[in-house]
């Protein structure tokens, strides 16, 4: 079995999470080294590292197709999870979404559903009979099993993640072969009522905004208005947008320096160790760091792709092109925030931000990839017959 994983281990894939690590912790400690409240974040990022590379390495040694036999289980606690946060969740951000764990730990179940939710859509299309994706049988469903997930997460409210849930049940139905007409049907719908919310809103935004007022939830509003109406916006809802294409746009070409970026040592972009941390790369690196940094993401996509292109089980194709989807967003959605071409949202820069359930859950996933190309060949009955042979 040794031989086996040695064999199947994907050296770039590790390298990339290598330099990754590196990035994240210099980074972090230049965003904290001047917050009391954070100047050892850097230190906990080594140790969620260090915690992710056991946890990666220790699934090498399990089929993959063992752990998704057990994905409908998973499907109904990470649903439980996300119920039990309304009665015993802690509020971040104006975001109920939280757990506090022994040891002062954070919890985000929302990370880890998304997740869970590819290998629930994976497992779900590994048992149908039929090439093409059928309307009833299989997308409908899968949509359901999406919907629900998506609207507990978006109750926190968290719209960056619930958001990626609608993106892996996409792309896992593309990747499912589904029909053409029904997704061309999907994207007219897509289109209609995108284009009616967004006449609506804009055209009835006051009624809107005393409604959400009414709610309490007027600070929805805040982050959508900083993309959609910047004039029209209180400066609280464009500050951290402001600042932040502020701070990225004087990096320049080269970068003020390590450690001597203005808007980052001067703490007036918020969050610049976690969901802003690529204010830092902008700011500190400039555009060729930026570059650097979105080339990095470029080539681990591209290797869980080529592995994808090599396996011959169209589960773990499943699996990976969800895992793809999610990188693919999150990268999107958080520098896309930090440029202003996109809403504010909670969301993470994969392998860079401070966090430890985002890392994990990413370290997981990339221990699934490897897994998949390992046991490629491998059923899980084949696996058990041959370690019964090694213990006689």
């Amino acid at each position: 079995m040794l031989k086996r994983i040695i064999k199947g281990l994907d050296a770039i894939i590790l390298l990339l999470l290598l330099i990754f690590m590196i990035i994240s912790i210099f980074c972090i400690y230049s965003a904290t080294r001047t917050v009391p409240d954070f100047s050892q974040s850097y230190i906990k990022m080594m140790y969620f590292y260090g915690l992710g590379f056991v946890v990666l390495f220790s699934m090498l040694f399990v089929n993959y197709k063992l752990l998704l036999r057990f994905s409908p289980l998973y499907y109904f606690i990470g649903l439980g999870l996300l119920v039990l946060l309304f009665f015993k969740g802690n509020t971040l951000n104006n975001a109920q979404g939280w757990f506090t764990l022994p040891g002062g730990i954070s919890f985000q179940p929302a990370e880890l559903c998304k997740l869970i939710l590819i290998l629930f859509l994976s497992y779900f299309l590994s048992r149908r009979e039929v090439e093409t994706l059928s309307l009833f049988k299989e997308i409908l469903p899968m949509g359901v099993i999406t919907l629900v997930p998506f609207l507990l997460v978006l109750m926190q409210p968290d719209l960056g993640n619930s958001i990626g849930y609608l993106v892996i049940f996409i792309v896992v139905c593309w990747f499912g072969h589904i029909n053409y007409k029904h997704a061309l049907i999907g994207l007219v719908i897509i289109i209609i009522v995108s284009g009616s919310s967004l006449y609506s809103y804009i055209k009835y935004h006051e009624e809107v905004k005393q409604f959400m007022a009414s709610k309490h939830k007027a600070y929805w509003l805040d982050r959508v208005d900083a993309v959609l109406l910047p004039d029209q916006a209180s400066e609280k809802a464009t500050y951290h947008m402001k600042q932040s294409v502020k701070a990225i746009g004087s990096g320049s070409l080269e970068g003020d320096g390590y450690l001597h970026g203005t808007s980052v040592q001067s703490g007036q972009v918020p969050y610049t160790y976690s969901d802003s941390i690529f204010v830092v790369v902008g700011e500190e690196f400039g555009f060729i760091g930026a570059s650097v940094l979105l080339i990095l993401y470029f080539l681990l996509i591209y290797r869980m792709i080529t592995i994808a292109l090599n396996i011959r089980s169209q589960t773990g194709i499943y699996i990976i092109g969800g895992i793809t989807a999610m990188f693919l967003f999150q990268v999107f959605e958080n520098i896309g925030m930090l440029i202003g071409i996109m809403p504010i949202t909670g969301i993470t820069l994969p392998f860079i931000s401070y966090g430890g359930t985002s890392l994990l859950i990413n370290m997981i996933s990339i221990g699934f990839v490897l897994s998949i190309k390992i046991y490629d060949d491998i059923d899980v009955e084949d696996r058990n017959h041959s370690l019964i042979n090694h213990v006689k």
